[in-house]
């Protein structure tokens, strides 16, 4: 599915008026001007901005292209750091080039607009990763169709995930045999092979994906078990000494069951078995020779209850995935390593092993938005805050077992959730994810939910180092004085305005997340039933604040594309009085000191 989409073209009016307030006492509403209305929709539509790749080296060079219908000739294109200009340019053509700032790791966006008569318009935005490693920021996508594929339509899936700074691939359910993933004909691969529910893969789909993967300076992982073995695997060289059994007297193997059209069941090995181990290796250095994959996305079952090595002993499985990781890293020193913690299962072994970041596939019982920024954050925990996190969360899950919509609301707010906390969102493929089962696409984005992810992602790339790049979660109060909003301090209720905060230097963060029109506070919101909410216009503002502002600035991905625009502001002692222009699901307000 191909994700080129329009963008709404937003004029902002440079002027936000705020009254000064001449006691230290809070203002009273009719103190703070009303703001004047600063958002209209010119004639012209169609405007469309991409870039070359996902994310850019330290002073590489971006190829911009702009596609639109009628355009004035005086546009101006401007490269902000946060709120801060770093360059500016004219646009004389719908293609340009900038060369990025020589800093490592930090987030870019790039503003083409034109000033008339004081009035900025701004025509689109979009954002720049700035980082010589991915894993520093990872934003994670899939694939899940290798079948005899043109090359156009390869082109127009990594088209599509390159437009939403996609910088790492995980390649689901590419392989043959689990504990083989590779097949083999006369010493070279096999031009294409069965996956386990019977479908053909082909070979040189694999490679052509992976080629224009790179292209895009996108990263590929396979994925696959660690632990996984088809029923024939004892004739391929696996012992029966290394699966992982449901008595103490290996008679009765562990296994998860799946049918027809499934060509085996899928039965467990042990991770810490070290034959495992190096029979693994060697199979996994083989995918390397032959694929050009960067690393190992590495997935599990989640608790298997109660089981037994073959000599009796009981397992622990949470603790075999560390030295199984470590394993795969000595055997490949050069790769990245991920595996997906279900649930948080053996998370923490899995934070201490060689992994490049933590990604975990959420379940019930963590169905709220608070349990997403709960994981997040515990995982930073795990990690003193040096691994970045994403988050498999199938939203819309009963919905996706038919054809139908995703819900925008129930998308967007939960990528709010989550992109507020620091981390990423796997959800992006050939289709958006509904499903634990990547090929199930019976759910189809509407063009709103496609337009809005754009900017969504524009944001989390521009913002990275507010969003993700360090910090400490605190406690801000904050006042509404015309009842507007109902500010609480996270976790918020349906009726209220989450308010997530977080101090990094001389600045203090202040997501809001509007819950005022909720109907559910649960994520995956099985039967789609999340509202859209209504936007807050010119809602006055206090902040209490012992430290002398100096800046206010504000951002939304749902608003001008995401561009920073300054507030003005007044500071009475303590109170910092302002008025927010708008609030949709999601508004960041950044306090300078």
């Amino acid at each position: 599915m191909k994700f080129l989409n329009k963008v709404l073209i937003i004029t902002i009016f440079c002027g936000i008026l705020m009254a000064c307030n001449d006691s230290n006492n809070v203002p009273e509403p009719d103190e703070i001007p009303e703001v004047p209305a600063n958002i209209e929709t010119p004639d012209f539509q169609n405007v469309y901005i991409s870039s070359d790749k996902a994310c850019y080296a330290p002073g590489e060079q971006v190829s911009f292209s702009l596609s639109a219908g009628t355009m004035p000739s005086s546009l101006k294109v401007r490269y902000k750091y946060l709120n801060e200009v770093v360059s500016e340019m004219n646009i004389n053509s719908n293609s340009w080039t900038w060369n990025t700032p020589s800093e490592d790791f930090k987030g870019y966006m790039a503003e083409v607009y034109m000033e008339e008569n004081g009035t900025e318009t701004i025509y689109a935005t979009i954002g720049i990763d700035v980082s010589s490693e991915w894993t520093k920021f990872p934003r994670y996508g899939f694939l899940s169709d290798y079948s005899q594929l043109e090359e156009g339509d390869i082109e127009e899936v990594m088209e599509g995930l390159n437009r939403h700074h996609i910088n790492g691939i995980q390649f689901y359910d590419w392989h043959n045999k689990h504990h083989k993933p590779l097949p083999f004909n006369d010493g070279n691969p096999a031009s294409s092979w069965k996956d386990i529910i019977n479908k053909e893969v082909y070979l040189s789909t694999v490679k052509s994906y992976i080629s224009t993967a790179h292209r895009y300076n996108m990263k590929t992982m396979y994925y696959n078990l660690i632990y996984g073995a088809w029923g024939d695997a004892q004739e391929d060289g696996v012992d029966k000494q290394w699966y992982v059994y449901k008595d103490n007297t290996h008679s009765n193997k562990d296994f998860h069951p799946l049918s027809s059209p499934f060509l085996s069941n899928l039965y467990v090995l042990d991770p810490s078995n070290t034959l495992w181990q190096d029979y693994y290796s060697l199979e996994n250095n083989l995918v390397y020779q032959h694929l050009d994959f960067d690393g190992f996305h590495m997935d599990q079952l989640g608790d298997r209850g109660i089981v037994y090595d073959y000599d009796g002993i009981q397992l622990n499985l949470s603790q075999s995935f560390e030295p199984f990781i470590n394993a795969m890293k000595s055997g490949a020193q050069e790769k990245y390593n991920v595996m997906n913690a279900v649930n948080q299962y053996g998370q923490q072994g899995i934070a201490s092993a060689a992994t490049d970041f933590l990604y975990t596939e959420v379940w019930s019982p963590n169905d709220s938005y608070n349990d997403l920024s709960g994981i997040i954050r515990q995982n930073d925990v795990y990690t003193g805050g040096e691994k970045n996190t994403v988050l498999a969360a199938y939203v819309n899950y009963d919905l996706a077992s038919q054809q139908g919509y995703f819900n925008t609301p129930s998308v967007l707010m939960t990528d709010a959730v989550i992109f507020a906390f620091g981390g990423a969102h796997l959800e992006l493929g050939e289709h958006m994810l509904g499903k634990e089962y990547f090929p199930n696409n019976n759910l189809s984005m509407k063009e709103d939910l496609k337009t809005s992810l754009i900017a969504y992602y524009d944001f989390q790339v521009a913002y990275q180092n507010l969003l993700r790049d360090g910090g400490t979660f605190n406690a801000v109060s904050l006042q509404s004085l015309d009842g507007k909003l109902i500010f609480s301090n996270w976790p918020a209720d349906i009726g209220e305005v989450g308010v997530i905060a977080k101090r990094l230097e001389n600045r203090q963060i202040i997501s809001l997340i509007n819950f005022l029109d909720a109907t559910t506070t649960n994520w995956r919101d099985n039967s789609g039933i999340q509202a859209s909410p209504g936007q807050i216009e010119n809602a006055h503002i206090v902040l209490k604040s012992s430290d002398q502002v100096k800046n206010i600035w504000i951002a939304s991905p749902d608003i001008a594309g995401g561009a920073s625009r300054i507030i003005n502001f007044a500071q009475e002692g303590e109170n910092v009085s302002f008025s927010l222009p708008e609030l949709k699901y999601w508004t960041m307000i950044v306090v300078e000191y």
